[in-house]
């Protein structure tokens, strides 16, 4: 089945894309000259993310598509700075500021999302790093590369279970800079990132981190949660997820137009749920994948209202299925729905 051609589900798609790059911690690294394990590296990996100055191209692989977007990134008076611009295909491109975050998307205009977590901008989830990985993933180094002329460590995140994929992460040496990622699963590689250009440098001038493409603004927010409930007993404001994968907690909340969000996160992967009033045109049920990313979409009726549960993420179909299936919807959304 394919993805459904219709601007209410590109534009969840989009949220989740940039959402989950958006959810990254700043933290020093501290693991010193020691010889570092597979755990330091991924400690480093939140840190560089945001605190490494860098410039390049890179590539991303999902599915059949594969896209190329340029990247200025700089760290300086601890505030994080960054620009991508998309290569070919549509004219689009993500200017961050400290916290301020503005999307100039094909067809959409301009998204601006405020008061976000700060982050790098391909690092998926990476989220929490106080999150166990270990009880989810068996983490392990598996050797060493080369890419974009730069020397990497290769990090290996084999799931633990069947609710997950497997990662391989490539960490330039120096910085712990990811530079090269894969997602996969059953032998296969689902979606695929990697530098075709890199320069590591803090000499990156303002002018680099201007918009040059017009747009239509639309305000939107992403807003970190303070406190971490209990998945279980998660009170979403009159919808919940009757089950969710072990590890997953709740990330942040974007704002959905009419609808309700909010994403989970693993500490490596993640996906969006999405509660929204049923719109006039019939939305097919159903999954569909791209790469490693599915979307799986259900009706559900609550009383005289009905909605539509979107489950968005860079987990397998079976896992966005039995999330999506478990939401629970009650008489107060519809009291609550559409409201600022």
């Amino acid at each position: 089945m394919a993805i459904p051609g219709s601007y209410n589900v590109l534009n969840r798609l989009a949220i989740f894309l940039v959402f989950t790059a958006l959810i990254v911690p700043v933290s020093v690294y501290g693991a010193g000259e020691r010889s570092k394990s597979a755990a330091d590296w991924l400690e480093q990996l939140g840190p560089a993310l945001n605190m490494t100055s860098y410039r390049g191209v890179f590539v991303y692989a999902r599915g059949d598509s594969v896209h190329s977007m340029r990247i200025a990134h700089r760290y300086r008076d601890d505030k994080v700075q960054e620009r991508l611009v998309i290569q070919d295909g549509g004219s689009g491109e993500i200017v961050r500021k400290g916290t301020d975050v503005v999307c100039v998307l094909p067809r959409q205009g301009k998204v601006r999302l405020n008061q976000v977590i700060p982050s790098g901008p391909f690092a998926k989830a990476f989220s929490n790093q106080s999150v166990p990985l270990s009880q989810w993933y068996n983490v392990e180094l598996v050797g060493e590369d080369r890419v974009a002329g730069y020397s990497a460590v290769i990090v290996a995140l084999n799931a633990k279970d069947a609710f997950r994929y497997n990662h391989r992460l490539w960490l330039e040496k120096s910085t712990g800079l990811l530079v090269k990622s894969n997602v996969g699963g059953a032998g296969k590689v689902l979606e695929h990132f990697q530098f075709t250009s890199l320069e590591i440098t803090d000499d990156i001038p303002d002018s680099e981190f201007e918009i040059q493409t017009q747009g239509r603004a639309i305000a939107r927010s992403v807003s970190p949660k303070d406190e971490v409930a209990a998945p279980v007993n998660l009170d979403l404001d009159g919808w919940r997820p009757g089950w969710l994968p072990e590890g997953f907690l709740p990330a942040a909340a974007p704002r959905s137009g009419s609808g309700h969000a909010v994403a989970f996160s693993d500490g490596v992967a993640a996906f969006s749920i999405f509660v929204e009033p049923e719109g006039t045109v019939k939305m097919p049920s159903g999954v569909s994948r791209i790469g490693a990313t599915t979307v799986y979409m259900r009706e559900l009726g609550s009383g005289d209202s009905r909605y539509l549960i979107t489950v968005v993420g860079e987990v397998p179909p079976k896992t966005a299925k039995q999330v999506a299936e478990s939401v629970q919807v009650d008489s107060a959304l519809a009291l609550n729905v559409g409201r600022p």
